[in-house]
């Protein structure tokens, strides 16, 4: 085997290679010998069919098998033998038209590129300083009650907070418009799910009324037929209902697993779980800004390589959620080059973080592991048996094995960058726009 190296750009390589021509034709001889003892053929028995006849029926493609697998073992060695990290898949080509016994082929491919971590010290990290007040669990018992909230009819007017239940047909210049009918439609007043004209006009109104009203629609109203139109609806109300929130007792308590149905154990039970989802939101927080100065401290070129892999990947997943979602496959329209920005940015902070975590000898311990699946399985009826089902697989610790290495990654960025801690509030880093 001969080789030779190009550099054809910052990462970019290109393999020259040639193989002896009589290699592959003693090996392509080798597997036509070992397939002849097993060969059938029609009118002879098996491992008595003349070695031309195998030759004729299974040459093709014992040959283009032979020639494939060479090329696939020539370049791992001759990768090997140079010492080359392979980024990606190569791009193998044949050169044609060589008349020298050797078969002759180039790989183009990009190589891995050497990550430097530059210095963390000036990178300044806001660490949220939050806690779980008492005023907290009250206000999450209060939205689950109104998660339980029956509606009792009442013969009154419809006022805001309750729910008319109705009747409607709307017409533009007199005909009916898709979308613009319904029987039995419960409107909730003041929930903002209708167009404010259309739930005014039902304010004041209670069982068997039936009131015509125009209104008209917003210019960027999300259905663009009707958009910008005036239309004139009729409308009957079939019923008026008041919310009645469950009242915060034995029962309440039991329907969320309190089996006392003390009201002192669901707030307690209640306190546990928001200060676990507290504890998840700061360290969100904090990692996104740790990772994302890990990023911003490595200087690298990053293979385009891996870029389109995981671009490609994206848009696989992406298209798999939408399908499941109930879209068709047809209308899935999502190239990878729609993700090729994000994937970028995943695949180069996927090289600093392995960097760091070879060079600083940062990988997962096994009581980390175990401590993050006990922590998670705190969440579930049967924390023990739960422990237990992840540890019958390995697999099944990959994601926590995953977490703990970023969590070490985490706190050797926090131990060299500027941390200020920044006073917050519970219900601040329940926000999106906490994290």
């Amino acid at each position: 085997m001969q080789t030779s190296l190009e550099t054809l750009g910052q990462l970019e390589r290109r393999l020259n290679v040639a193989v002896p021509i009589a290699d592959i034709e003693t090996e392509i001889g080798k597997r036509l010998a070992r397939l002849a003892k097993s060969a059938k053929v029609a009118g002879f028995r098996p491992g008595k069919v003349p070695m031309k006849l195998v030759a004729q029926q299974y040459g093709p493609q014992v040959r283009s098998d032979v020639i494939t697998d060479t090329v696939q073992k020539t370049f791992s060695d001759a990768v090997r033998a140079q010492n080359l990290r392979v980024a990606g898949y190569p791009r193998i080509e044949a050169k044609p038209g060589t008349d020298t016994g050797q078969l002759e082929f180039t790989a183009v491919f990009e190589v891995y590129p050497e990550v430097h971590i530059g210095d963390l010290s000036s990178a300044t990290i806001e660490r949220p300083v939050a806690e779980v007040l008492p005023s907290d669990v009250e206000n999450t018992i209060e939205t689950l009650r109104k998660q339980r909230t029956r509606f009792d009819v009442v013969p009154r007017a419809a006022a805001s907070g309750e729910r008319a239940t109705v009747d409607f047909t709307g017409r533009i210049e007199g005909v009916e418009f898709g979308g613009g009918q319904a029987k039995d439609f419960p409107i909730l007043i003041g929930e903002g799910r209708m167009l404010p004209e259309f739930e005014e006009a039902v304010t004041g109104m209670k069982a068997g009324d039936t009131k015509t009203f125009t209104m008209t629609f917003p210019a960027d109203y999300h259905g663009k037929e009707v958009a910008g139109k005036l239309a004139e609806f009729v409308l009957t109300v079939q019923s008026v209902a008041t919310p009645v929130l469950p009242p915060l007792d034995a029962e309440f308590a039991k329907a969320f697993g309190i089996a006392s149905g003390d009201v002192g154990d669901l707030k307690a039970e209640v306190m546990s779980n928001l200060r676990f989802e507290l504890k998840r939101k700061i360290e969100a927080k904090v990692k996104e800004q740790a990772l994302a100065a890990l990023r911003k401290s490595a200087e690298f070129a990053v293979p385009k390589a891996l870029v389109d892999i995981e671009a490609q990947n994206m848009a696989q997943r992406m298209a798999a959620d939408l399908q499941q979602q109930g879209m068709k496959a047809d209308d899935v329209k999502l190239t990878p080059e729609l993700f090729r920005a994000n994937a970028e940015g995943r695949v180069a902070l996927s090289l600093a973080l392995s960097e760091v975590v070879r060079h600083e000898s940062l990988h997962a311990k096994p009581e980390q592991v175990k401590a993050l699946v006990v922590e998670v399985a705190q969440t579930y009826e049967q924390p023990d048996a739960v422990v237990r089902w992840h540890y019958e697989k390995p697999e099944r610790l990959n994601e926590f094995e995953a977490l703990a290495v970023e969590s070490n990654v985490v706190s050797w960025v926090l131990a060299r960058a500027m941390v200020q801690d920044k006073p917050a509030t519970f219900a601040e880093m329940m926000t999106p726009a906490a994290l």
